[in-house]
Parts: C-alpha cells; structure tokens; sequence
C-alpha cells in the first residue's frame, strides 16, 4: 500500500487515486481551456467500491494522492451470512469480501473459482473473474421458438445460480465453457 504525490497535469486514465477519502480508478481525462478563467483538469473518475461514474475537475498542478493498489490471489470458499470467504493463496489467510464488492459476479462463483482481488490496506476494492470457466448446466428452460429455426437457444441454469443461454442440443448435466465478461454461452466441454 502506497500512496505517491502527483499533480492533477499528469493524471492519466487508468491510474488509481484516493479523493474525498474514496479510492477511484481514472477513466478519461480532459485538460480544459476556457476563454476567461483559469484552465482545469476535468475527469470521469470510477469509484471502486460502487461502480459509480463521477465527474470532478481539478485546478491545473493541483496536488493528487495516486495510489497503488496491491492484486492478490484468491480462491473462493464459501459464502458466510451476506459476505464471502476467499483463501490467500500467497498467504493462506481467510478474506470475507462484503457482497457489495461481488455484485454481479456472484453468478459464477463456485469453492476453488480463483480470482485475482484489489485492494488498498485491508480493503478489497475489486475482484476479477477468470474470463472464462466450465460450469455444468443443472436446469434447462424449454424453447419457446421453433427447433427449425436457425441458432435457436434456450436458457440454462448453471450450477452456479447463473442464467445463460444456450443452443438447444444443451441438456442437463452438460458442463459448458462460458464467457464471465460477457454472459455468453462459448461451447460444450
């Protein structure tokens, strides 16, 4: 964990800074110059704890804490009241990750998935999914369009609670490759 004093002139998107006590990834940076006043700084900043976009601009040399932000890797447990226990692989420390910091990703958690975690100090801000993984399909809903129809899916419960879907040769106890970015249905294994 370390922070590093910079000034808001070489803020680059991609770097990660602490303001307002909030940890945010930079994601656009534009230097504004206005035809009276003084230039400034004006950035789309991602709060790693919410997702939330934000908008704030700073004054030209204007003084920034970056931060570094330290990637360990985990595998998953076991979820544990509302939270998630993780093993540090580096370490073999317990991590319980709040589930505001899972959030969607919850769909393709199963105990051993690795992941590689963010954090700064004692506070994960992110997890990563591998991009893909096999999951076996547990349930199948019935197609509603016609089987002569051309890439014709149904959806498939996985065993991991997530819905996706898939062609209709799919049936229960296939184990299937799935796209964790983008939902999608790759092959069956």
């Amino acid at each position: 964990m370390s922070k590093i004093a910079t000034t808001s002139n070489h803020l680059a998107p991609g770097m990660t800074i602490s303001s307002d006590g909030k940890i945010y990834r930079i994601e656009s940076v534009v230097k504004v110059t206005a035809p009276k006043g003084a230039p400034f700084i004006k950035t789309k900043l991602k709060d790693l704890m919410s997702d939330e976009i934000i908008e704030k601009n700073f004054k030209e040399g204007q003084a920034i804490q970056e931060v570094s932000l330290v990637e360990k890797d985990l595998e998953y447990l076991y979820l544990e009241k509302k939270d998630y226990l993780f093993l540090d692989i580096g370490n073999l420390e317990q991590i319980l990750i709040p589930h505001e910091v899972i959030g969607d990703k919850v769909n393709y958690l199963k105990e051993g998935t690795l992941i590689k975690a963010k954090s700064y100090g004692d506070q994960i801000f992110a997890i990563e999914l591998p991009q893909f993984l096999e999951l076996m399909v547990v349930k199948t809903e019935s197609s509603e369009v016609s089987t002569h129809v051309a890439n014709a899916t149904k959806i498939a419960i996985l065993e991991t609670g997530a819905r996706i879907k898939v062609p209709l040769f799919i049936e229960s106890g296939d184990i299937v490759k799935v796209d964790t970015i983008t939902d999608e249905y790759i092959q069956r294994v």
